[in-house]
Parts: structure tokens; sequence; C-alpha cells
């Protein structure tokens, strides 16, 4: 009796880590200037987006992904949790940099969870090789997303230093996305 419920606790955990896409509306930015409002905008979604990833890796609890996949996937999971605490500290440091500007347009948060939907029944509905090819798909989309999110979150911060940290959060994320392509294309072979 332990085994099943255990179990649903792990596809729980699973549907709400898989749903990672979908976005609750937030309070208005109030940004004092067009730059620093993009600049929050994409270090919430960011951040957002980091936070989620982070758990990634418990997948492996009721999924089996062979050794190369699993620690890639540890990889992303350890780097994803350590740009979101750095976002955080961050925040800390300076009240202007807001991490809850999740402002995006209606359509998109429907679009968003459409996508979440059809991810979470993807990945929980396959295994072995049709499972590790879903989940490598899903993390390069994650990846390239979150790249480019502090790509432009740099580009529109004003502060040298934590333009600096954020370009380095976008370039982590580019490297793991190369790392995954890399292998997505060796197992499709």
């Amino acid at each position: 009796m332990k085994a099943p419920r255990l179990l649903v606790a792990w596809l729980g955990l699973a549907g709400w880590l898989l749903t990672g896409c979908q976005t609750p509306p937030a309070r208005p930015a109030r940004a004092s200037t067009a730059a620093e409002a993009t600049r929050n905008n994409c270090c919430s979604l960011l951040h957002q987006l980091l936070d989620e990833q982070k758990d990634v890796s418990l997948l492996r609890f009721i999924k089996r992904e062979h050794p190369d996949v699993k620690e890639l996937v540890k990889r992303i999971a350890t780097v994803s949790g350590t740009g979101a605490k750095l976002l955080e500290e961050l925040a800390r440091h300076d009240p202007s940099l807001r991490l809850d500007d999740l402002r995006l347009p209606s359509g998109e948060m429907a679009t968003r969870e459409a996508i979440a939907a059809t991810k979470k029944k993807e990945l929980l509905g396959h295994s072995g090789d049709e499972f590790e090819l879903a989940l490598l798909l899903t993390q390069t989309e994650a990846l390239s997303y979150g790249w480019h999110l502090a790509k432009v979150a740099s580009e529109n911060d004003s502060q040298p230093e934590r333009a600096k940290a954020l370009a380095g959060i976008g370039q982590d994320m580019e490297k793991l996305y190369h790392e995954v392509f890399a292998l997505l294309r060796a197992k499709t072979r």
C-alpha cells in the first residue's frame, strides 16, 4: 500500500515540475526606466525558470535515464539552483531589482499552460529512449530560453557587476544548451 502512495506523490511532484511553463499573473512593474522594466521582467522570468529547473533532476526517481542523460540533467539542476540563488542575492542587495515582475499577455500565459500540459503528458507517458528524447528536447527549449532571458537582462542592466553576473548565468545556460544539443544529436543518430 505504501508504494502506490509514493508513486502518486512522485507523479504529483513530476506534474508540478513539468508545469513550469505556466506563469501566474503579477503586479505591474514600477521601474524607473524602460531598460529597468525590461531587466526586471527578464530577471523575474529567468528566476522562475531556474527555480523550476533546479528540480528537474527529481524526475530520476520516477523515470530511468542512461547515465549520460542523468549526469547532464543533474548538472542542469545544480546550475539552475545556483543561478536562482544568485538572482535572489542580487535582488536582496538592490531593491530596484524585482523578481516578481512576471507580466505576460493572456494569450502567452494560455499558450504556456497548453505547452506545459503537452510536455507533462509526453514525459510521463514515455519511458526509455522516448522519455530521454522528450526530456532532452524540453531541456533544449528551457536552456535556450534561460540563456536569452539572461542575455537581455544583462544588456538592460546599468550596473556593470550585475550585468556581468547576469551574462554569466546566460553563458552557463548556453553551455548546457550546447551539451544537451550534442547529446540529443548523438542519441538520434
